[in-house]
């Protein structure tokens, strides 16, 4: 059995735009999941008439915007991290003792 061809083979020899069907087969995810990133604005679709395209780079630039979350998520999750880890445990209500207990 051969060896599994790149992803960078594949979409070298690919249309230039794709389907969202397309799209769906290069990133190994369904076709619906396809349209709900297009719909929250992950992926950006370009429009032909009434017909929706992706484009390659706009696959590359997904899958690298996954593999680095922004700045301001990582700031986020330090703050939670540090909140966590500076809070003793008994500040947890629902850890406390009833007083009428």
């Amino acid at each position: 059995m051969g060896d599994p061809e790149p992803l960078q083979d594949i979409l070298a020899r690919s249309s230039l735009l794709l389907t969202p069907e397309e799209a769906a087969i290069v990133l190994n995810i369904g076709r619906t999941k396809v349209y709900a990133l297009m719909k929250a604005g992950d992926l950006r679709p370009v429009h032909i008439g009434r017909s929706c395209r992706l484009s390659r780079a706009e696959l590359e630039r997904y899958v690298r915007q996954l593999a680095t979350p922004p700045q301001a998520v990582r700031t986020a999750m330090d703050e939670v991290a540090a909140a966590r880890s500076s809070r003793r445990r008994t500040d947890d209500p629902r850890r406390r003792r009833r007083s009428s207990e």
